[in-house]
């Protein structure tokens, strides 16, 4: 039992001594979440707000903290003091010390996992790449935050469902084929791969322009491939195998992967049900020629279903989708990674599942986050300003290449740690703050081994390993963790015991900048803390306590940073 539980257990326990028969009271796990870090450190170690005790108790704050803090009988742990309504608890520092070391030592690198999701099920769909296109920087967010949540719900014990919701339906790839019919080769392809079809494709549209007969022709090969023409259907799929070859590259840097590549086309013949029982629920009106939902008691515009000529568009998949993934994995939440420009969109497609009847619409989620610039220049793909995500690995690499020759000469393996850093500054960039803010990717930050990035995080982590390994040299006696009194090591302590709690808020907010701020803040406190103190000075049992903290914090910067997507070199 880690402390903040262990304070929230004697906390309730007091409160059953003191009110033995008062209702409402607050059992241990609702004390744990009430319980926080007072703002001045010489005010305690913890607090209790009893202001959240005062209806139900019917007494003033002052007096339900003063009357509980006569009562504490807890000296072991905490000394507890009143003040202006709150409880404030000063830990024992030593008896804090072992046990939250104790647990995360035991733990290994299971620390601040769970079972709760334990016969739960989750999709995330996120990535979600188009077709005969270049995997860009524009999709790093969502395949990160989505990896990255789904990491954590495995950790948590949750069943997770990877979804790479393909762009693979429109109009365009019509374009594409009757392109290469007219002037691609299948060698050409092979070889240039995804460049070439958008070469083709960016030759179409230029063509196009002296002669509109060529939108003609590629809205027929489109309808070929909706019709299932073979010759059709086989240049797309052969275009879909590309496209796939290709991201697989980008995602194997990245070390993401996904448990179904269903897209956009794998929901046509899907549809047809759908939209009857939108029918026959009376859901479906005509406006201006096209079928819609109206949800103007909701404050939204329609959403439209069926084009003028028929047609189906996103909404219309989406809701198969989602029904579809309901039948298929039974999730108790769905997930949709996707920019914020889809929120509408969204909103639209959850509440036509409501008015459809299904009570699981509520646990549909758009986990929406910001755009992403480079350098300071807004990205656009039409205006040919854009930046392709191995190009940006790859260059990452590279520089954290050059920054390991300067540094680190001697270093072994410079190739895979270089590659290790390298990647992480980027995936770090990107996770470092609040979701829905805007980025700018910058390579003077991202690759800084002394700010707040990656690479700070990853070098602590490879301190902490190399210190390990020369106290594994030494003959030291068992921990004497009353050593670790000092504000340095409490500091670090209470980042420590606090990590679990951390996870489980990433995971009920959707957001993995939680975590990464986590490890950032366990890095800055080691760092004080090796720093302030010469750890394996004496070879004593102070310094097996100063060993055993480096040991605590090596496993959970490891485990942090394992769940935001990083890797933790060993050697930097």
């Amino acid at each position: 039992m880690d402390m903040l539980t262990r304070i929230a257990a004697l906390t309730a326990e007091t409160l059953d001594a003191v009110w033995p028969d008062a209702a409402d009271k607050p059992d241990a796990a609702a004390l744990r979440g009430f319980l926080a870090v007072p703002p001045d450190p010489a005010m305690g170690d913890y607090a209790f707000p009893c202001f959240r005790l005062a209806k139900s108790l019917r007494m003033s704050p002052i007096q339900i903290a003063q009357k509980l803090a006569d009562t504490w009988a807890h000296a072991d742990v905490a000394r507890a003091e009143a003040l202006n309504g709150y409880l404030n608890f000063f830990l024992n520092r030593g008896n804090f010390a072992k046990e939250t070391l104790e647990t995360v030592l035991a733990a290994g690198g299971n620390y601040g996992g769970g079972t709760e999701g334990t016969g739960k099920t989750i999709c995330l769909d996120y990535s979600s790449i188009n077709i005969a296109k270049r995997f860009h920087i524009g999709h790093l967010s969502t395949t990160m935050i989505g990896h990255s949540l789904r990491r954590i719900y495995d950790f948590l014990g949750y069943k997770t469902v990877g979804i790479n919701h393909l762009g693979d339906w429109g109009t365009q790839f019509g374009k594409m084929i009757c392109a290469y019919k007219l002037w691609g080769t299948k060698e050409e392809v092979e070889q240039g791969g995804v460049d070439a079809l958008e070469a083709l494709y960016v030759r179409f549209h230029r063509e196009a322009e002296n002669d509109p007969t060529l939108e003609d022709q590629g809205r027929a090969w489109f309808k070929r491939i909706e019709d299932g023409d073979p010759e059709a259907m086989e240049i797309f799929n052969w275009f879909k195998e590309l496209t796939l070859k290709d991201a697989a590259k980008t995602y194997d840097m990245l070390g993401v992967s996904f448990d179904s590549y269903a897209g956009e086309s794998f929901y046509i013949d899907k549809m047809e049900p759908v939209i009857q029982s939108l029918r026959d629920k009376g859901l479906l009106t005509q406006s201006e020629g096209a079928w819609v939902v109206d949800l103007s008691e909701d404050n939204m515009p329609p959403c439209l279903i069926l084009k003028k000529d028929g047609a189906t568009i996103y909404a219309t998949r989406d809701i198969t989708a989602a029904i579809y993934r309901q039948d298929t994995y039974h999730f108790d939440k769905c997930l949709y990674v996707v920019a914020y420009q889809q929120d509408l969109h969204f909103r639209q497609v959850f509440r036509v599942l409501e008015k459809m009847g299904y009570p699981w619409a509520k646990d549909c989620v758009h986990v929406s986050f910001g755009m992403i610039s480079f350098e300071g220049q807004a990205l656009s793909t039409r205006k040919g300003n854009t930046v392709h995500l191995d190009d940006l690995l790859h260059d990452a690499v590279e520089k954290a290449r050059a920054i390991i020759e300067e540094k680190s000469p001697n270093l072994e393996n410079k190739d895979e740690v270089a590659r290790q850093i390298g990647i992480g500054a980027v995936v770090y960039a990107d996770l470092s703050n609040n979701r829905i803010k805007d980025i700018d990717f910058s390579w003077s930050r991202a690759l800084n081994f002394d700010g707040e990035t990656g690479p700070y995080v990853q070098y602590t982590h490879a301190r902490c390993c190399s210190l390990l390994r020369k106290a594994a040299e030494l003959a030291l006696p068992a921990a004497d963790y009353a050593a670790l009194d000092d504000d340095e090591s409490q500091a670090l302590l209470r980042l420590i015991g606090r990590f679990p709690d951390v996870i489980r808020e990433a995971a009920d907010k959707y957001e993995p900048s939680m975590i990464t701020r986590a490890v950032t803040d366990i890095a800055q406190a080691y760092n004080k803390f090796y720093y302030e103190h010469r750890i394996l000075d004496g070879g004593d049992a102070a310094a097996a306590a100063r060993v055993a903290l480096t040991q605590a914090t090596r496993d959970v910067i490891k485990t942090g940073l394992w769940l935001i997507g990083i890797e933790a070199p060993e050697r930097m």
